[in-house]
């Protein structure tokens, strides 16, 4: 199953130290973009929390609720768990977040994950997520140092999904960031319920 590939992956990899490398200036305008949209005290899950970065950072404001497979993230409250097999109550959250693990998704098992994501959240919820980019059916080899897996689709099919999940796109945008290895590209979307 892919999500036991990734979950050894995350806890054999570096990723914790590369991620330092990374230059992301589109993580820090998303997130930013997400808090001007939500009130003090609003209820936010964020799929792949890892160490938890974001997630005390807007556990600053919010009451914040981590997913991750490997529970690694301190200070906040975090339910380790694969999302696409984890059910919360429908409508018991305002904003629903991630950041780059939704191409550690199997990208046929796409559409139902957005579907539950809408389920969770309130009227008027918050969506901001980023994508994969690529045509990518499914890899599995070696990252970091570890195993892992990948799968993504294309723009327009990501776009597509997250409308035919009932959310109403408010800004889809694809950026480039540095990694260590070279330019990588993702696509963020933020979207309404």
């Amino acid at each position: 199953m892919t999500s036991d590939v990734v979950r050894e992956g995350y806890r054999r990899n570096r990723f914790d130290s590369w991620i330092h490398e990374v230059v992301d200036p589109a993580r820090e305008e998303w997130v930013r973009l997400m808090e001007s949209k939500l009130t003090d005290g609003a209820r936010v899950l964020e799929l792949g929390c890892g160490a938890g970065r974001e997630a005390r950072r807007l556990s600053e404001r919010f009451r914040v609720t981590g997913v991750d497979l490997v529970a690694r993230a301190e200070g906040i409250e975090v339910i380790e768990a694969d999302f696409l097999e984890l059910e919360l109550p429908d409508a018991s959250f305002d904003a629903c977040v991630s950041f780059y693990v939704f191409n550690h998704v199997p990208r046929e098992r796409l559409a139902p994950l957005l579907a539950k994501i809408h389920r969770w959240l309130a009227p008027g919820g918050w969506f901001v997520h980023a994508f994969g980019t690529s045509d990518t059916p499914g890899w599995t080899g070696e990252w970091l140092g570890g195993p892992n897996f990948f799968s993504s689709y294309e723009p327009p099919v990501n776009t597509r999904l997250v409308r035919e999940a009932g959310f109403a796109i408010e800004r889809d945008e694809v950026v480039v960031m540095e990694e260590p290895e070279g330019p990588q590209t993702f696509q963020w979307i933020l979207a309404r319920r």
